[in-house]
């Protein structure tokens, strides 16, 4: 009988990491709060900390630091989940062509770039394993005020298209769900009720269930009918972020953003709105309709668990010694990185599991 790992969270990361563990031939149940729903009936009150409707979401290709230390380490373990995330994403898109996934061209441009990106050279990002990655020619950017430039392949998902596609194959696999709100990643091991005997947790709850190093940044961004060839990122001089991302299968296009540090605040701004509305356009005026305009349909305020020191992807061994294996605290990473969380999550709880039944 197969072992039974039950998964906490029903966001990207922990609707990846349970079909993950199928596939490595685990019995599996998600508990979650929260589950995927169409975006257009997610309330944006209720399940504003259910984090994964608001994302944008693709994928940007981060350069590690050239430097060599604790900031390049982290930036190099990311960017290899990246690109074990990409390849999985090629493949889904390519077998299962309504999972919400559209590859396109990412434009970058840098007003003010730092040593990772200057240092970058079309050699360097083949090595790193950056597909089409090309440095753009002054006179490809938008304005004098960029000083630095580049495209990529990547994707970006619709992502209650992609998460809805998620959840109807973990369940059709066999995966069980549980809608619950849990206090500690423990009481899941108390659970023998409703899930039986479960021999590991994983903890994808995005929250971290009282990690002190945990926080939230607050980002808000907004909806336009207007479809875009590209996504687009522009960080400004002044730390802001003006970008696109291409929703794909009619959802529009996210025009954003802002990231905005232990900011609870749930109500969208209207004069944020404007500001990033007219900075896109600034900035790649070819998503502007025929008559010059953004087409605004909705804004969006989501809370990005970000954790400081980065994501927690590790085994603990909790009360009475159950496995618990924490897979947390991505911030705006979450699509980015989560096949690459998921498979390591994999991996670390075969490595407890069959530890624990060489000793019996």
């Amino acid at each position: 009988m197969p072992q039974h790992v039950v998964v906490i969270g029903a966001g990207v990361i922990g609707l990846s990491s349970a079909i993950c563990l199928q596939e490595a031939g685990y019995s599996v149940t998600i508990v979650a709060r929260d589950f995927p729903t169409p975006f257009e009936i997610v309330d944006p009150q209720t399940q504003i900390n259910y984090t994964s409707p608001w994302g944008g979401a693709h994928n940007r290709w981060v350069p590690p630091h050239p430097v060599p230390g604790p900031e390049r380490d982290q930036a190099l373990r990311e960017h290899a989940l990246s690109l074990s995330t990409f390849k999985r994403m090629e493949a889904l898109a390519a077998a299962q062509p309504a999972a919400g996934i559209t590859f396109m061209p990412g434009i970058e441009y840098l007003e003010s770039p730092g040593p990772e990106y200057v240092a970058l050279t079309e050699v360097a990002a083949a090595e790193l394993g950056m597909p089409g990655f090309r440095i753009l020619r002054a006179d490809e950017f938008p304005d004098a005020r960029v000083a630095w430039g580049c495209e990529y392949r990547t994707w970006c998902v619709n992502p209650m298209v992609y998460c809805c596609f998620l959840l109807r194959q973990f369940v059709l696999r066999g995966g069980r769900i549980f809608k619950r709100e849990l206090r500690c990643p423990d009481e899941v091991f108390a659970l023998h009720s409703d899930l039986g005997t479960v021999n590991a947790a994983v903890n994808a709850s995005g929250n971290g269930f009282g990690d002190k190093n945990m926080s939230i940044t607050r980002g808000q961004t907004c909806i336009v009918t207007n479809p875009c060839d590209a996504t687009v990122t522009r960080q400004n001089a002044d730390g802001s972020w003006t970008f696109c991302v291409p929703r794909g299968f009619q959802g529009g296009t996210v025009i954003g953003g802002t990231k905005e540090p232990d900011n609870w605040d749930p109500e969208p701004s209207v004069d944020v709105r404007k500001t990033l509305l007219r900075r896109f356009a600034a900035t790649y005026p070819r998503i502007l309709d025929s008559s010059g305009k953004l087409q605004f349909v909705r804004d969006i305020v989501g809370r990005r668990p970000t954790r400081r020191g980065g994501l927690r992807l590790e085994t603990e061994r909790a009360v009475g010694g159950n496995v618990v294996v924490h897979a947390y605290g991505l911030g705006g990473r979450g699509y980015e990185l989560s096949w690459g969380v998921a498979e390591e999550v994999v991996r670390l709880v075969r490595s407890e599991l069959e530890g624990r039944a060489s000793k019996l």
